[in-house]
């Protein structure tokens, strides 16, 4: 789903800050992912439940969809802040299909608040900080 959005504007004729990007819109993947052009983010700092055969029950999978739903409805408003960061890979795979399968990483605000501060209070979500080379085991949905 596309939805025309502005990230932010730009009020000086100097460059933009570190980590602001020039888009104006955003694709929901799932509760996790987005994509802005021909870039994909896996949004840090959370972990939303697996959605189709990536899910591991059907439990998973309906969480997954409420919590895909919600990062629409939440992206969907204004005064978004979308900002690139450093992934959990090991040094020098950034980017590539040897980390986080190819996704670079970022954070997303939404009025301020960080989406999966949204989501993990809403239980469609978990806590989920890496290492800054590697990540702990997800969380299995399955099993509540």
């Amino acid at each position: 789903m596309w939805g025309a959005l502005s990230l932010g504007r730009v009020t000086t004729a100097l460059k933009p800050p570190p980590g602001w990007l020039d888009s104006v819109r955003i694709e929901i993947l799932d509760g996790d992912t987005i994509r802005t052009g021909r870039q994909i983010y896996r949004l840090v700092g959370f972990n939303a439940p697996e959605s189709g055969t990536n899910a591991q029950c059907s439990h998973e999978r309906i969480l997954a969809t409420k919590a895909t739903r919600r990062l629409r409805d939440l992206v969907a408003a204004d005064d978004l802040d979308l900002r690139r960061v450093p992934c959990a890979c090991p040094r020098g795979t950034e980017g590539t299909g040897q980390c986080n399968y190819g996704r670079l990483c970022g954070t997303l605000t939404v009025r301020g608040r960080d989406v999966g501060t949204v989501l993990i209070a809403e239980g469609l979500a978990e806590s989920y900080v890496c290492e800054p080379d590697s990540c702990a085991p997800r969380k299995n949905w399955c099993t509540l």
